[in-house]
């Protein structure tokens, strides 16, 4: 009940912090800076919010962390102790607001397997294994984004004809199978039948340019596989809406080309929904490479994780989720605030 009532009480309090902010920049701000302003202090809010939910369910585990670590057979006083060492024995909402102060800070605590000679901090545990999931999604997005708009776009002006079914049949394959899946039927056909590429990617920093590409190839094809087929089809669908417009008939029988009429008329008009799908499908990316990182052993921030959530290293997962969590709402709000700025319809809603 406790936790609950402090849920409750700082979200009242965000809501009516955000809403006088907001009342105090009505005055001085056009109505896109006003909309901008509006979605980038409901991002904090979430935020604040999402931080509470993490180490409130984090701390409700199951089992005792300081026996999971220590052993079975460690004694109550050194159990005692070490929770004492850890601040584990204080109440939750003292360690909440230290770790929300510490994080501010830019300190996100120390990893429970420290010993206490040689303590590991959690942001040194986890920066280079955020660097390399970035690397990864950031190669998945440079091939996924681009190949999805043009086929969404060549299905929608060849709508009906065979390309637009194959390419259909094709993503609504793709958009079925799981990840793992996918993963797990590369490795089989081009990893151990073929050898083409290695079943695992574990790479390391000595590795020069061209061993990094090869060994990211299976899991950049595999998170590619997952994404592309759900931009393209929500891409087709964007443009076909638009292709229905009055505006576009006009510009049809004034003679202009198809390639003409998707360029100019078209595509600027639909970009608000291609531009949230490719922010959604981008937050997967980060979000949904848990799974893919544990399948070919690639060292990420999602394989991080699995691997505290095994060892009980609550710091630690708590830090990942909140960057997972920051990530998701960072990429819908540029997203949110993309459409609105191509669309000034969207300040105005009805």
């Amino acid at each position: 009940m406790t936790r609950l009532r402090l849920a409750s009480s700082l979200r009242l309090a965000a809501l009516v912090l955000h809403r006088r902010l907001l009342d105090n920049l009505v005055a001085i701000a056009s109505p896109l800076g006003r909309t901008i302003i509006s979605r980038l202090l409901l991002g904090i809010l979430t935020l604040a919010a999402v931080s509470v939910i993490i180490f409130s369910t984090v701390s409700l585990l199951p089992g005792n962390f300081a026996t999971a670590i220590l052993g079975q057979s460690a004694t109550p006083e050194t159990v005692a102790a070490f929770e004492s060492r850890l601040g584990l024995d204080r109440p939750i909402t003292t360690r909440y607001f230290e770790w929300v102060n510490g994080i501010l800070h830019g300190d996100l605590g120390e990893s429970l397997s420290s010993s206490p000679g040689e303590p590991r901090l959690v942001g040194d545990i986890i920066s280079l294994r955020l660097r390399n999931t970035l690397l990864l999604a950031g190669a998945t997005a440079l091939i996924a984004v681009p190949l999805s708009i043009v086929f969404g776009i060549l299905s929608a002006i060849y709508r009906g004809t065979f390309f637009d079914r194959l390419v259909n049949g094709i993503s609504l394959t793709t958009i079925s199978l799981p990840g793992f899946f996918v993963g797990y039927i590369l490795i089989l056909y081009l990893a151990v039948t073929l050898r083409w590429l290695p079943t695992l990617s574990n790479v390391k920093e000595s590795m020069d340019v061209f061993e990094w590409i090869w060994r990211l190839a299976l899991p950049v094809l595999t998170l590619t596989i997952g994404v592309v087929g759900h931009m393209m089809r929500m891409t087709r669908s964007a443009i076909v809406s638009v292709l229905s417009s009055p505006y576009i008939h006009m510009a049809t029988c004034k003679g202009a080309s198809p390639a003409r009429v998707i360029v100019r008329h078209a595509l600027p008009n639909a970009w608000a929904p291609i531009v949230n799908i490719v922010a959604v499908n981008l937050a997967y990316l980060v979000v949904g490479v848990v799974v893919v990182e544990t399948i070919f052993v690639y060292p990420g921030i999602g394989q991080t994780m699995v691997d505290a959530v095994r060892t009980r290293d609550i710091p630690v997962v708590q830090a990942c989720a909140l960057i997972f969590a920051s990530v998701y709402i960072l990429l819908n709000l540029l997203a949110d605030i993309v459409a609105i700025s191509t669309n000034p319809k969207l300040l105005h809603p009805r």
